[in-house]
């Protein structure tokens, strides 16, 4: 008897070898999966400008990192006592706007030249609605808690959705015409916009994603929105919100989307390196008995054996973690 609805992604054109360079742009979504890329020893880049929700956002920055916008004191708000930008997350404020322009400045600069490397750069839309600024009708990334009455908030059409998602692709060929590009729609549900404009938003997404990348054979989309709402579909699943992914989703995503997009090499990559990690992350119960000493020494053994495998991989923090644990 079958008890649920299984999703088998569709195999990609495209696979991932351990050594590419990946770059997320979009949700928390995305910054989940960047984590799981991150604890696989990928070189990986998440979120260069903080988490971005709608096409539009996300668009935006992606102009301001193929033209190296460089950010003057006029392009900065100041509020609550720290300067701010439209187009970033608050990490990038600070009370002096000098060191906020540095912040942004360098990152757009370190962004450029990482965007014309990378091999795979994964889209994480979260929804189509925008917030404009009033003033100016400009839509921001990020509000930065200024009264909402500042603001109108809409859901983009089908149209402008489109077009923003195929600029996207454009502007980022410009950059890299190699790199490979994946789509998803994040399956975090935003119930602050209710129940229907919730699902009005997702299928606004939905569909101009497949409308659009169908015309670009260097893009490929990943149903982590399904497989958490048609696959898993149960509230063990989710945070305590009851909105988002819980650790047994993600992991579960994540190894939907690990099976169909790692080349087999990538798929032993990660599993040599789970095995380190596992190990690693072992408490003992006393570092001092021989045996656990024979055990360091096994997996420092490990560790540089895998250095010497894979030489762009970080393994830095577990070198420091089993040598702190190593009597002299």
């Amino acid at each position: 008897m079958k008890f649920r609805t299984e999703i088998f992604p569709e195999n990609p054109y495209f696979k991932i070898e351990h050594g590419n360079r990946i770059i997320t742009f979009g949700s928390c979504f995305a910054e989940n999966i960047a984590d799981y890329f991150a604890g696989s020893k990928f070189e990986v880049f998440p979120n260069p400008f903080g988490v971005l929700y709608n096409p539009v956002s996300i668009l935006n920055s992606i102009k301001i990192i193929k033209s190296e916008k460089e950010f003057a004191k006029d392009d900065l708000f100041f509020d609550q006592s720290e300067w701010h930008s439209f187009f970033h997350h608050s990490d990038f404020s600070h009370h002096d706007h000098e060191e906020c322009l540095h912040r942004i400045n360098k990152t757009t600069s370190e962004i450029n030249k990482k965007m014309k490397e990378a091999d795979v750069i994964i889209f994480t839309f979260g929804t189509a609605f925008v917030y404009e600024l009033k003033e100016t009708g400009q839509v921001v990334s990020n509000c930065h808690k200024i009264p909402g009455e500042k603001f109108k908030r809409r859901l983009l059409s089908l149209n402008e959705t489109e077009k923003s998602i195929t600029e996207i692709i454009e502007t980022v060929r410009e950059l890299n015409i190699n790199v490979k590009l994946i789509f998803t729609v994040s399956p975090v549900r935003h119930w602050k916009d209710g129940a229907v404009n919730n699902q009005l938003s997702k299928a606004t997404l939905l569909i101009t994603v497949n409308n659009v990348i169908k015309n670009y054979p260097a893009c490929d989309y990943f149903p982590s929105y399904e497989i958490l709402i048609d696959d898993l579909r149960d509230y063990r699943y989710y945070e305590k919100d009851l909105l988002h992914p819980n650790e047994l989703a993600t992991d579960y995503i994540w190894e939907k989307f690990s099976l169909v997009y790692f080349s087999e090499d990538c798929k032993n990559a990660s599993k040599e390196i789970s095995k380190l990690i596992s190990s690693v992350n072992h408490k003992p119960r006393n570092i001092h008995s021989g045996k656990h000493q024979s055990f360091v020494k096994k997996q420092i053994e490990y560790l540089f054996r895998l250095k010497e495998k894979y030489p762009y991989a970080d393994f830095s923090a577990e070198e420091k973690t089993l040598n702190s644990q190593l009597l002299k």
